[in-house]
């Protein structure tokens, strides 16, 4: 009884929120999970329940999910908005039963927050669990990289299938102790992959089970590449699906002989799209589906937005707060471009999930590799523009280059009357949208 009521509770309330144009991803959940806690694990969920988690690289990977099965014919609901903590879940899986709690679609796909996870799923295990990444990330919640672990794999039994990045040693200790079925993916050397460590935000550098430090035949970015234990068998091996041949400048890469083009040509979307196919491919989507919603049907990228400001272009590369090889990418994607660029950098808030304001993740950050002469102007918004300043001094970066912006009304005039170059937004999430808001804004009243 009490779990109808908060079914119709939580369906009302979302009625309302919309009622009154409210977004009702986290509101309505809120309520009904408050009324019972256990109202999750009560639900008669369907044949696929699939969760997709990790560092980095979770909102991505379940679009393409997504947008694969959709193509193939599957009725699957998912978390589009990336409301992916215990408020948004229970608004998502309630609004998507019957009174009865019978979950009326085919399959249930979830977006989850590392730390969540228990909560969602008490009793009720996952069929299928796909991890991106174990990094360090968000610390004043987190903390170690360690506790991500736990929070993740404490909550799963052996009848989840694992989806694992094989390519991150910190994720495939799991394969020590796990006794279920475990299905590995990874990419291949790149032409931009380097044998020697050169991102010093390095969270996994010992093997998990004799503790001797590892050896790496080339890296990715951070821990994240082929390495193996020259003491035990512990080793990247061979996954059971590979990203080979990929080439970022024409956006393709190669899995089982088939050529797939990106949605966006950086490496994420490669571990991304490596992922999605080999998720898809274990339920049983045949491949020509997989080949036609990633080949033909290609969905947009909702990262690394394209746009123009008076004829110079704009890529804006969301960069996430608290997660330093984040942010390196970013970074490493600028430094290795031709031609003039101008970057900008800032946030008015650290996180949206907490109060917190811990910087010190800031000094994770590679910001070194913007002493690049190509990088004419580095422009520093938001309410955190000083602390960013502190660490780019730090950095050696010249002050002739960096601006210091007061005002964000004055950011368009700034941007086109003291900059040169292809523009390059490094923002978090809320930010971009400022940005996107402020260059849209400019473009209507020039049409």
């Amino acid at each position: 009884m009490l779990r109808a009521l908060q079914i119709i509770v939580n369906k009302f309330l979302t009625f309302l929120c919309k009622l009154f144009h409210k977004n009702g991803t986290q509101f309505p959940g809120a309520i009904s999970y408050n009324m019972n806690q256990k109202v999750l694990e009560r639900i008669k969920y369907p044949k696929y329940v699939i969760g997709v988690t990790g560092s980095s690289g979770k909102g991505t990977t379940t679009n393409l999910i997504y947008h694969i099965l959709k193509d193939a014919g599957y009725d699957v609901v998912y978390n589009e908005t990336g409301s992916n903590g215990i408020r948004g879940i229970t608004t998502l899986i309630l609004n998507n039963c019957n009174i009865f709690g019978k979950f009326k679609h085919e399959v249930l796909l979830l977006e989850l927050d590392e730390k969540h996870l228990h909560l969602a799923f008490g009793k009720n295990k996952m069929t299928h669990l796909v991890v991106t990444n174990i990094t360090r990330d968000q610390p004043a919640r987190n903390g170690s990289p360690d506790l991500i672990y736990d929070a993740i794999f404490n909550v799963i039994d052996e009848k989840t299938t694992l989806l694992l990045n094989a390519d991150d040693p910190g994720l495939m200790r799991v394969s020590l102790t796990f006794k279920g079925n475990i299905i590995t993916y990874g990419v291949n050397k790149t032409r931009d992959s380097y044998l020697k460590k050169e991102c010093f935000s390095v969270d996994n550098a010992y093997c998990p089970s004799c503790h001797k430090k590892l050896i790496y035949s080339y890296y990715h970015y951070g821990h994240i590449g082929s390495y193996y234990c020259p003491n035990c068998d512990f080793k990247r091996g061979t996954p059971n699906f590979i990203a080979k041949n990929v080439d970022l400048k024409k956006g393709t890469f190669e899995i089982n002989q088939n050529k797939i083009h990106l949605n966006k040509n950086f490496l994420f979307t490669v571990y991304a799209t490596t992922a999605a196919y080999a998720l898809t491919k274990t339920i049983g989507v045949k491949e020509k589906n997989i080949l036609y919603a990633l080949n033909k049907d290609i969905t947009p990228s909702k990262r690394g937005k394209e746009l123009k400001l008076d004829n110079r272009p704009v890529m804006m590369l969301e960069s996430k707060n608290e997660n330093a090889l984040s942010y390196y990418q970013s970074l490493k994607y600028i430094a290795n471009v031709d031609g003039e660029k101008t970057v900008i950098l800032g946030f008015d808030n650290v996180s949206r999930r907490y109060k917190y304001n811990d910087l010190s993740w800031l000094w994770d950050v590679e910001f070194e590799l913007l002493n690049e002469e190509s990088i004419t102007n580095i422009v520093l918004i938001g309410r955190f523009k000083w602390d960013v300043r502190v660490r780019l001094k730090y950095a050696r970066i010249p002050d002739k280059k960096i601006i210091m912006l007061e005002n964000m009304n004055e950011f368009i005039d700034t941007i086109l009357k003291e900059t040169k170059g292809n523009i390059y937004t490094m923002v978090c999430f809320d930010m971009t949208e400022i940005l996107l808001n402020k260059i849209k804004e400019y473009q209507n009243g020039n049409n």
